[in-house]
């Protein structure tokens, strides 16, 4: 089990203009090419070893369909490419759509996830280890929630990757 992010996001870096572009412009192939290089990466690393699938962080279903797609689905997309792994969208979702964390401190973002995760098929985790994928990691109250959530499967090893860190 362990936990990683790529690469680390600054306010007004090139990075921020490629996340921008990626999850909000429908650039789908810059997601694709930060996956597979999150994918090699996770291959490098001596912490994530046996791992079973990937499973993106789901988005809540009006955001995603407004959206077109779910940047983490996008992002497990490319880690599979390089890994080999199968990726599970539907083994957890988004019971109700949360308001934006971007200005909440990491008290209330955690407040804000609260309930927000619905198990929806336990029975194709129990045993394996999964890597829990999502774009941005800030304070974690998101990958918290959600995390917590795939727990209740039981017998569930949970490691976690983003394409990036960015320090509040």
């Amino acid at each position: 089990m362990g936990a990683a992010s790529l690469l680390y996001f600054s306010k007004d870096s090139m990075l921020q203009t490629i996340v921008h572009q990626f999850k909000y412009n429908g650039h789908k192939e810059l997601g694709l090419f930060i996956g597979r290089k999150m994918g090699e990466a996770l291959a490098q690393a001596g912490r994530f070893e046996q791992v079973d699938a990937l499973v993106p962080l789901p988005l809540y279903a009006a955001r995603e369909r407004k959206r077109g797609y779910n940047q983490a689905g996008i992002l497990c997309q490319g880690m599979a490419e390089v890994l080999g792994l199968p990726v599970l969208p539907n083994t957890i979702s988004r019971r109700s759509m949360s308001e934006t964390q971007t200005r909440k401190n990491r008290i209330e973002r955690w407040q804000n996830m609260q309930g927000r995760f619905e198990l929806q098929r336990a029975h194709e985790l129990r045993g394996k280890h999964i890597v829990l994928v999502d774009d941005v990691i800030t304070t974690g109250a998101t990958l918290e929630a959600c995390g917590q959530e795939l727990l209740r499967a039981g017998n569930l090893r949970l490691s976690i990757m983003t394409m990036a860190y960015a320090a509040r």
